[in-house]
């Protein structure tokens, strides 16, 4: 039987440390060498790998131990048998002899033992190197890398190479601290096996730096699987850093998402100071039964520390345990830089933010030009701080080299968390300089663009190298005959790429983004008149057409016709993108400090700009002209007058009651007025809380209705939540001062935004109102595991857990917390918070699972706005009929958990409860 068979009837034990059982031995310099080796003029004792030339025997007898151990699947003795590594020994030309009579040494011996019932297979260990592609040897220099990926990719292919034809069943890519050297391994392991015509499953084996769950590269688990998601690996695991204790969560996280067989080989617990292990075998293994029993695993071994006595107890523990299932596949797209974008259809719409590209920033070529990096990360910088979901990065000017300013930008910005944690879009018309940018990234980014403009084998190529590198695409409607501008066109050019990349290249779907050419309008030419029409249609037919793609476009370019005029440019956007984007556009390169937003455009105007975006008239343009013209004589007069005027016409809101110019402000994100208007909120309001339940509050409900309506997008709504963030920290020493002193606390309060999400907005609000209502509250921050929580509850013994998240795996992650409680005992009440047309949902999901009271935050209009108020009884009785609603909708979605869902009578019994 095939190990691929194999684990879906039992869970497999992996043997475990080479190294540990090496030390056993006690050999000398001299046994390293052997007589191969012994004119060598550097030291070599504990160059382990070499011993599978020098001392065979000795390999041979651990891996026999562990194999009558028990052990499933032995590793072969090459970590380090490429020449990367063994250069440091001046033993690069013998890394290929290494890892193939590493690979002959365990095919030996495993085929000994291997019998129908229980046959044992060969794992072809491949380590990170002691090099990186992601981070600079140099903190002076960041831009600086000791090896690229050609580099590596050549040297594991050699390894690879030399594992699969010395026999092995498995390629085992473990030990992993930097994704980008783990594309390159894995480009290398299916590459070779291509060309060799074998087909091996491959392992993944990740190491984590801290508990905040991130590798020493940065990125999170979730990251980490999104960027290694376009290859088709047989697992994915953990091994290293941690003992079984510490790993526990981080697995359970993997078996809860990732739709790969997981395995896990940690150490025997944390090193002591001396650089030992102290768990013992006995020690482990009720350890290591929890990740069996709870069926988080599905391979189990050791790392550092263990022996063969560790895997036989290991061998015992696996009989008749039901291995963990694979999760289902993601039925969403997902991007990552140091963290996971899942674009899943709450998020709307991605704002790929285009300011750091040479063709389309004056400012940013000059600084590219001039070497000034500093200054051009911080343009990226400022795009991610103000919305940007996803960065744009172009290179491609004349009098550049454009593919060595592509890797040196990208490798600055992989040092700089605030830039790297969104994914990159690599955009260049030179195939060239998108393979240098592809080969610096370790995140899964985006490659715009490919089109069938050079027929179809070069296409295939292109496609081929972006699945290579494990990146989406944007494809563009062009083709042999040229640019797409009519509808038909365009959804004729998509069908030819989608099929051919979904048929013939095997691409994920979701990771297609097609462009149906957003084309500039209104330029005084009738056969352009139909141009932003047909993309609206365009993307309509497309997205009930090419399941699974995404689409977008360059806005920008829509509004060519009227450089020089801001105004016009953001309004002709902004109705362009509120009609696009309810017909199914995702994604759009465009500023994400635009101002103007559809809500503020006057009917008078909107109706002219519409008529030109829907092509409603046949004088439209003539208008949009006519119009434009006006706003610039406008401008330009009250330029000549003197800034009185336009002055006055700015601050005209000023004029306002209180509460709008606090809704204003809010709404438009400036904070330039909010010292003095608070101020006279203070002598208005009886208490500072009072400002913020009421007319603050009214502001972010307007905004989460825009929001809602498609009229306002994220990068606003950032600017919205700091401006909300500044107001709160103006008012917070008025309201320290207002606390009753001496008065008993209502209870204490543990508020949280969970693990994957670093939304804070409506928890930081929650926060200072129960504090206001005499809670005593912890506030542990964002992107918090589900254990920590735990352990801060009952070391601080609250009295109620509140939870925040914003996107759809937040809410997930609200679950883990629940089953995490349950499983400690505890039984406080849960307050969840954030996405609130989720926030029902997750109440459902949390109640089969935990058997203490639930609270969800929720404000009577739906809005995605914490509120603060409690529901009056109108409002309950809605929301206890929409629970009714949602129950009957749900009840099938969770008849196959292991755990009956609550029925509604528990939430009328207060099992669930509304806030």
């Amino acid at each position: 039987m095939n190990i691929i068979d194999l684990v879906k009837e039992r869970v497999l034990v992996l043997d475990g440390a080479m190294g540990t059982m090496i030390q056993r031995y006690g050999l000398t310099e001299k046994d390293f060498r052997g007589q191969r080796f012994a004119g060598s003029s550097k030291e070599m004792k504990g160059n382990n790998d070499m011993l599978n030339i020098t001392r065979p025997d000795v390999i041979e007898d651990i891996m026999r131990k562990y194999l009558i151990a028990g052990a499933d699947i032995i590793t072969t003795n090459t970590f380090s048998s490429q020449r990367i590594s063994q250069d440091d020994y001046g033993l690069g030309d013998a890394s290929r002899e290494m890892a193939f009579e590493g690979a002959r040494i365990a095919r030996r011996v495993a085929d000994e033992f291997s019998k129908e019932e229980k046959p044992r297979f060969v794992a072809g260990s491949v380590g990170p190197t002691n090099k990186t592609c992601s981070m600079s040897p140099d903190v002076s220099n960041p831009a600086k890398r000791d090896l690229d990926y050609d580099q590596l990719f050549d040297a594991y292919s050699e390894q690879m190479e030399g594992l699969v034809t010395g026999g092995v069943d498995i390629i085992l890519i473990e030990t992993v601290f930097d994704t980008l050297n783990a594309k390159a391994a894995l480009d290398a392991a299916f590459t070779t096996m291509k060309a060799l015509g074998r087909e091996l499953p491959v392992m993944v084996s990740v190491t984590i730096s801290d508990l905040a769950g991130r590798t020493l590269s940065g990125q999170t688990l979730d990251a980490f699987m999104a960027s290694i998601a376009s290859y088709p690996i047989f697992s994915i695991g953990l091994n290293c850093s941690f003992g079984a204790r510490q790993m526990k969560p981080f697995i359970a996280e993997l078996a809860r998402k990732a739709p790969w067989y997981t395995s896990a080989h940690p150490n025997a617990g944390l090193p002591n100071s001396m650089g030992q292990y102290d768990e013992t075998a006995d020690s482990m293994a009720p350890q290591i039964a929890e990740f069996i029993d709870e069926q988080l695993v599905n391979i189990v071994g050791g790392c550092c520390g263990t022996t063969d006595e560790f895997i036989a107890r290991y061998a015992e523990l696996v009989k008749g345990k039901t291995p963990r299932k694979p999760q289902p596949k993601p039925v969403t797209m997902r991007l990552s830089g140091l963290d996971l974008l899942d674009v899943t259809p709450e998020l709307g719409f991605v704002n790929v933010g285009e300011r750091c590209n040479v063709a389309g920033s004056r400012k940013f070529l000059r600084l590219i030009k001039e070497k000034n990096y500093s200054e051009a990360i911080g343009i990226a910088r400022r795009q991610v701080a103000d919305g940007a979901q996803v960065i744009d990065i172009n290179m491609d000017d004349g009098l550049l080299d454009a593919e060595q300013e592509m890797t040196t930008f990208l490798n600055l910005i992989a040092a700089e968390p605030d830039v790297t944690k969104v994914p990159v879009m690599i955009d260049s018309s030179n195939w060239n300089v998108i393979k240098a940018g592809l080969k610096c990234v370790q995140g899964k980014c985006i490659v715009n663009s490919i089109s069938l403009k050079e027929g179809e084998e070069v296409f295939k190529s292109h496609a081929k190298d972006v699945l290579r590198y494990g990146a989406a695409v944007v494809v563009m409607c062009f083709d042999e005959q040229g640019q797409a501008t009519s509808f038909e066109r365009r959804t004729e050019i998509a069908q030819r790429a989608y099929n051919i990349l979904t048929q013939e290249v095997g691409m994920n779907p979701l990771d297609i983004i097609i462009d149906p050419n957003v084309l500039a309008i209104a330029t005084g030419m009738e056969e352009h008149d139909s141009y932003a029409a047909d993309f609206i249609r365009a993307t309509e037919w497309i997205r009930e057409n090419l399941p699974g793609a995404h689409v977008s476009g360059g806005v920008s370019n829509l509004s060519f016709s009227f450089r020089g005029n801001n105004y016009i440019r953001e309004a002709m956007h902004a109705v362009f993108l509120y009609h696009a984007i309810s017909k199914g556009m995702d994604f759009g390169i465009v500023n994400p400090a635009t101002k103007v937003l559809y809500s503020d455009i006057p009917s008078d105007q909107l109706e002219i700009i519409e008529d030109v975006i829907l092509n409603r008239k046949a004088n439209a343009s003539e208008r949009l002209i006519a119009l434009a013209e006006q706003i610039k004589a406008e401008a330009e007069s009250q330029k000549a007058e003197g800034n009185d005027k336009n002055i006055e016409k700015q601050e005209k809101w000023r004029n306002e009651p209180l509460e709008r110019r606090l809704e204003y402000a809010l709404v438009k994100g400036i904070g330039d007025y909010l010292e003095e208007d608070l101020a006279e909120a203070l002598q208005n309001y009886p208490k500072a809380v009072n400002i913020i339940e009421g007319p603050l509050m009214d502001g972010m409900n307007t905004v989460g209705e825009l929001f809602g309506n498609g009229k306002m997008f994220l990068p606003q709504v950032v600017k919205t939540a700091r401006t909300m963030k500044q107001a709160v920290s103006i008012l917070q020493p008025y309201i320290e001062a207002q606390k009753t002193e001496g008065s008993a606390k209502a209870g204490k309060v543990i508020i949280a935004t969970v693990k994957g999400d670093v939304h804070d907005i409506g928890k930081n609000i929650v926060g200072v109102i129960m504090a206001c209502n005499n809670y005593e509250v912890i506030d542990m921050g964002v992107m918090v595991p589900a254990e920590q929580i735990v352990k801060k509850a009952i070391q601080e013994k609250a009295d109620i857990i509140g939870l925040s998240g914003l996107i759809t795996p937040s809410l997930e992650e609200m679950v883990n917390v629940a089953r995490e409680m349950e499983k400690a005992g505890l039984k406080l009440p849960i307050m969840i918070g954030g996405a609130t047309t989720s926030e029902m949902h997750v109440a459902l999901k949390i109640a089969p699972v935990y058997s203490g009271p639930v609270v969800w935050m929720k404000d009577a209009s739906q809005n995605p706005i914490v509120s603060s108020q409690l529901l009056n009884d109108k409002d309950k009785e809605l929301l206890e009929a929409n629970l009714n609603n949602k129950y009957s909708q749900l009840r099938s979605e969770y008849s196959e958990s292991q755990k009956p869902l609550a029925s509604i009578e528990d939430a009328r019994n207060n099992k669930l409860r509304l806030f």
